[in-house]
């Protein structure tokens, strides 16, 4: 499926997240079911069916992750942890840094260093995020970038993990 031509918007990572979205409400308000209530079973059948399509590809777009590998998929290039090459060392290391730095912090329950972790680490993702849109084809000498934007996707969880912990009193 192409969740771009699915939701009739540009196929590009720097989307208009907004413009997708009221897209994605007209489909959905277009195909509900309700509308094709007096349809014939195929028929209601085929709006269920594409209303559970324009469902799936507003979380694909929605989701810089699922969206760049939207776009990857469509130009022919395979992705998944396992299909993409592995990190560069200086990443990993950086990230493997943060990461003590933030368990450091959760132990300290100090919420103002997890706070300036998580900053430090969106900068970086929004850097990425915005070479993916800038992006004029999504090819293999790409798919690196992707790799980093999981990485620092999955720190930020952590740290709003460890956020939402510290502020709840809880162990996290």
């Amino acid at each position: 499926m192409d969740p771009f031509a699915t939701l009739g918007i540009a196929r590009a990572y720097g989307i208009d997240l907004r413009a997708a979205e009221r897209a994605h409400r007209d489909l959905s308000r277009a195909l509900h079911p309700d509308k094709f209530a007096s349809a014939g079973a195929s028929e209601r059948r085929d709006a269920l069916t594409k209303a559970a399509d324009v469902n799936e590809a507003w979380r694909i777009v929605r989701d810089p992750i699922r969206r760049a590998e939207a776009l990857f998929e469509l130009a022919g290039v395979e992705v998944g942890e396992t299909k993409e090459p592995k990190p560069d060392p200086e990443l990993l290391m950086e990230v493997l840094e943060k990461r003590e730095a933030l368990a450091e912090a959760k132990a300290a329950r100090d919420a103002g260093k997890v706070r300036a972790l998580e900053g430090e680490m969106r900068a970086r993702e929004e850097m990425v995020e915005a070479a993916l849109a800038a992006a004029k084809a999504f090819d293999a000498s790409l798919v690196g970038k992707l790799g980093e934007l999981r990485f620092y996707r999955r720190f930020l969880d952590e740290a709003s993990n460890v956020l939402e912990s510290l502020e709840d009193g809880g162990e996290g």
